[in-house]
């Protein structure tokens, strides 16, 4: 719950992104849960845990594109969210890779290309699939890397020196 606190709060405090939260396969007290934590008024649903990147763009509503961020990238820089968005005026999937071979975040162009629809990308989709699965060379674009915190062995990689993830940071500080 932490990381996710964090998550959310680089991306609220974007500028001109309009946010809202997804959980994936949650139920109604998953999602009151997460609500708990956001600013009055963010839109808080379950997705589709077998399609909760294509189930997220269609509950956004009207968008020219949907950035959807992993929950365990508390640390994660707004600034690399933004690339994302940038990259999406021309490329039909944006992808901020993770050091395991995973994505930590997903951004996609509104309407979704067929080809992404029949992939249903999540979090866990590697990026040499989209890689293979791309019909045509600039298809995929991929931002800077970056780490997800799957396991204790992660926490390491958390900058002490960096702004931001300071609910997982207080977490830990007391744990």
């Amino acid at each position: 719950m932490a990381m996710a606190e964090d998550t959310y709060e680089v991306i609220a405090g974007l500028d001109r992104v309009d946010v809202a939260v997804a959980v994936v396969g949650g139920d109604d007290a998953a999602v009151a849960e997460l609500s708990a934590l956001t600013w009055p008024g963010t839109p808080t649903y379950a997705v589709d845990p077998d399609r909760p990147v294509l189930h997220a763009v269609e509950l956004a509503g009207p968008a020219a594109a949907v950035v959807t961020v992993s929950y365990d990238v508390p640390d994660l820089p707004g600034l690399l969210i933004g690339k994302l968005f940038r990259a999406l005026s021309h490329a039909d999937i944006a992808v901020t890779p993770a050091e395991d071979g995973s994505l930590a975040a997903v951004g996609v162009k509104l309407p979704v290309a067929d080809w992404i629809s029949e992939l249903g990308p999540t979090c866990d989709t590697p990026l040499t699939l989209l890689e293979a699965r791309k019909p045509r060379r600039h298809a995929v674009a991929t931002g800077p890397g970056w780490h997800r915190l799957r396991s204790n062995a992660d926490l390491s990689r958390l900058d002490p020196g960096l702004e931001g993830w300071d609910a997982t940071r207080s977490l830990l500080r007391h744990a």
